[in-house]
């Protein structure tokens, strides 16, 4: 019976059937490359549908378990395997970008968990070993290989994700403040306009007069609001912007809820226990049954050296990468992707699997390649077609 290799990718954050190319071709590059070295099996592609990355990360994880599961169960049922939990024809790869890495590491996490039911007495404890006080079911269902992560933050975002972020938008803000001063000049009209088409006054922000102390209650925060633009210098445009978000204001009330709920869903980056503990569950999965788990993650290169070194670098230094890394201890296998193209960590990280955007993608694609071979070459896939009796 010839077995089946499943490479099943989960999207991350806001992500679709795309995020593996614009195509998909990324697949089907991945696929062919594994084919062509482990002959004995044959390699299946699976997409996992897009879904909302909202709500609670255990909800999530359970829609995907029921849904691989169904998938798993279809293929051992055309393969007419004898005994699909003791033996099985399929084994997965469970391959996953971004926080679809997380989703990956939590299914395996939770199928090597589950409890194995003995259909006897004495068969009580066959497939499950105790680590660390707790029993790992070496029989789950669908059986998970290896866990491939792409720019998965399992240790968290890098601080230079945001802080190089937040200083691009200080940049851009300050550019439009000084603008918008002007403008608003220019409506005043009089000295103030001949000013500000002449040169105009920069001001910090820092510099900016205090506005009006006298608490006008007359249409309370949203009438605050429009004083405070107009008296920063945005003057109708500002003030028109005041005036649009009153109107919209209960649909802006309901959009909490929408990004509360988004937030909830990525919240686990934020709870270092959390992942910690992820971690090590991975790694005794690696260690006790032999799943692989590897991160490939982004890192800058040419385009960002190329830039002059800001404020940020010299805090958070010049490795720019989209995730904090492992600097002690067990962690399974990190390597970097290079990206000679991007100019910043989100950009590197969404053009990942774009080989138009990405330098790196062959080498990418060699080193996902390698692990998945290096994973999937065991007793299982020696065993790939040889016939029972």
């Amino acid at each position: 019976m010839k077995k089946t290799l499943l490479l099943t990718y989960i999207h991350g954050f806001k992500g679709g059937e795309d995020t593996f190319g614009t195509t998909g071709d990324f697949a089907e590059h991945l696929a062919a490359l594994v084919g062509a070295e482990l002959p004995k099996v044959q390699i299946r592609t699976l997409v996992y549908p897009k879904y909302e990355t909202r709500g609670d990360l255990t909800e999530c994880v359970a829609r995907f378990r029921d849904w691989l599961l169904e998938k798993v169960i279809d293929l051992e049922v055309a393969a007419g395997t004898p005994s699909p939990t003791v033996d099985p024809s399929v084994r997965t790869i469970l391959i996953g970008h971004s926080m679809g890495g997380i989703v990956a590491a939590d299914t395996a996490i939770a199928l090597a968990n589950e409890k194995v039911i003995p259909s006897t007495a004495e068969e009580e404890g066959d497939g499950e070993k105790e680590v660390g006080g707790h029993a790992v079911n070496s029989l789950m269902f669908p059986y998970i290989q290896g866990v491939l992560a792409f720019d998965t933050p399992y240790l968290g975002i890098a601080p230079g994700v945001v802080a190089h972020g937040a200083e691009g938008h200080w940049q851009t803000a300050s550019a439009a403040i000084s603008q918008l001063s002007g403008l608003g000049a220019i409506w005043s009209g009089g000295k103030a306009a001949e000013k500000a088409t002449a040169q105009p006054e920069r001001k910090p922000v820092a510099a900016l007069e205090a506005p009006p102390s006298k608490d006008n209650k007359k249409g309370g925060l949203w009438n605050n609001w429009s004083q405070m633009a107009m008296y920063a210098g945005g003057a109708a445009a500002l003030a028109a912007g005041g005036a649009a978000a009153y109107m919209k204001r209960q649909q802006i009330s309901e959009g909490w809820g929408w990004i509360g709920s988004h937030l909830e869903f990525v919240g686990c980056l934020a709870r270092g226990e959390d992942l910690r503990k992820r971690m090590a569950n991975m790694m005794r999965l690696n260690k006790e049954l032999d799943v692989g788990f590897a991160n490939l993650y982004t890192r800058l290169g040419r385009a960002a050296d190329s830039k002059q070194v800001s404020t940020v670098g010299l805090v958070m230094g010049n490795q720019r990468t989209f995730c904090n890394l492992p600097t002690r201890g067990a962690a399974g296998e990190w390597r970097e992707a290079v990206n000679d193209a991007a100019k910043d960590e989100t950009g590197a990280h969404m053009a990942m699997f774009e080989s138009a955007q990405n330098p790196g993608y062959i080498q990418l694609s060699e080193d996902a390649k390698n692990l998945i071979v290096s994973w999937a070459k065991n007793e299982w896939y020696e065993t790939s077609n040889i016939e029972l009796e």
